[in-house]
């Protein structure tokens, strides 16, 4: 607790410094001193508010909103790095696919089969999560008339599944945390055909849609990430010698098929294939990679416990990565609808916990608990897929601005919401604690008068 404590004093001393350069540089009006105080405060106050426990649950989104300020601050030199560009559709990828894997490390086969303990609710989170939010981003973008790509983007991270980062509201929030899981999972797989779905029913008007290359996306971006967490899960806790030997022969075979490819399979296979073709070589190729790494992770597992521990910090810096990325990338357009734009994912957030609430309480008659699950789980879209698929588009920068925004403001929002309804409760349960122990005192007093 001492280190903890000392790491937190050091961030504040820094956020302190950080006030003293900014405040020097607009009394001097030099943007050389304010523009870096502000980062070093900002990014100082991250460090340090963890010295505060009342503020140790909102450390994930000061280091998002730093990362954003520093995005827009400084974005030529943060994508741009001795002249490679960091934003590049690939480097994306794999970044995005690190994150969907740690995050699904948190999920277990026996999470889809809890979907069958409670099946009308987990139908309600799904159904309510991909019908609110593509039409509300939707509505959106008719009302504040955006341009079309930055329109394309809200449209986009209001069609994704919804984001793990719900899970964490939902158990500060003491709402149904078994639920979350499940409509996380389910609506994970659920994106494979809903997101591009609502993607070429809402924004093909507005550009150029490929169904099936999205789908081909989602399932490299999400579907394999996750798939290859649920087979380490499989060889974990289920498989026995057997299954862990077809796994390791299956795994042998991918190794030789992409050492192929690497060493002129592609070349003589694919090269004059099709586009269809090589679209599902690519992605028969990142389901091989996938088989390998689950297994490599699964050994990496018996020899260290901190590679488990490692993966939620591995998610968080992913998160981070992909809307700092997403907006020093989209920072001139940003500049541009900035206000706006926030303004309007704001009202998508925001009326994703109300509407998603709403519904699921006084339309499908769900418990208060179940229910708040529900609005966390509508209102809090998954940024990396969205941020992910604007990637593959080739359009970062404009499609990628809305989950860019979204992201922090969502954890913004979520943060404030959890913790209210805990302290809502807590005050609940004090107050009845307080009752109880009245009537208890009452009920002693009366019977030593009598």
């Amino acid at each position: 607790m001492a280190i903890s404590n000392s790491v937190y004093k050091a961030g504040l001393v820094i956020s302190a410094l950080g006030v003293l350069i900014s405040v020097a540089g607009l009394i001097t009006q030099s943007s050389d001193l304010w523009h870096p105080g502000l980062v070093i405060f900002i990014t100082g106050f991250a460090v340090g508010a963890g010295y505060w426990p009342g503020l140790r649950s909102y450390q994930f989104t000061l280091w998002i909103i730093a990362g954003f300020v520093a995005a827009m601050i400084y974005s030529k030199d943060l994508i741009i790095w001795g002249g490679f560009n960091i934003t590049h559709k690939w480097i994306v990828f794999l970044v995005i696919q690190a994150t969907m894997f740690s995050m699904g490390t948190k999920l277990t086969i026996k999470d889809f089969a809890d979907v069958a303990k409670m099946p009308w609710a987990v139908f309600v989170g799904t159904f309510c999560h991909f019908l609110i939010m593509p039409l509300l981003g939707y509505a959106l973008t008719i009302i504040f008339n955006f341009p079309p790509e930055v329109a394309v983007g809200i449209i986009l991270i209001g069609s994704c599944s919804s984001g793990l980062s719900s899970t964490v509201m939902v158990y500060i929030a003491n709402a149904n945390l078994a639920l979350a899981i499940s409509v996380t999972a389910v609506s994970t797989l659920a994106a494979t055909v809903m997101t591009p779905l609502w993607v070429n029913i809402l924004a093909g008007s507005l550009i150029e849609v490929h169904l099936m290359s999205m789908i081909m996306d989602v399932i490299k971006i999400v579907m394999i990430p996750i798939g290859a967490a649920i087979l380490h899960d499989y060889l974990k806790t289920y498989a026995g010698a057997t299954a862990k030997n077809v796994v390791k022969s299956i795994a042998g075979v991918c190794a030789v098929w992409l050492i192929y490819m690497i060493f002129g399979g592609w070349n003589s296979l694919f090269e004059t294939a099709s586009a269809d073709a090589q679209m599902l070589a690519v992605v028969a190729n990142f389901f091989a990679g996938g088989i390998i790494w689950s297994l490599f992770y699964t050994w990496l597992t018996t020899k260290s416990d901190k590679v488990l521990k490692a993966m939620p910090k591995i998610s968080m810096m992913g998160i981070i990565f992909f809307t700092t990325t997403a907006a020093a990338a989209g920072r001139d357009n940003l500049m541009q609808v900035g206000i706006l734009l926030c303004v309007a994912m704001l009202i998508h957030n925001c009326g994703g916990f109300l509407i998603g609430y709403c519904m699921s309480r006084w339309v499908f008659r769900l418990d208060v608990e179940s229910s708040r699950t529900i609005a966390f789980e509508v209102g809090l879209q998954n940024g990396g897929m969205a941020s992910g698929l604007a990637a593959a588009m080739g359009k970062l920068a404009t499609v990628g601005l809305a989950s860019a925004v979204m992201t922090p403001l969502g954890n913004v929002t979520g943060s404030l919401l959890a913790n209210y309804w805990r302290k809502k409760d807590l005050n609940r349960e004090r107050a009845a604690a307080k009752n109880s122990a009245a009537k208890v005192a009452s009920s002693i007093s009366k019977t030593h008068s009598a």
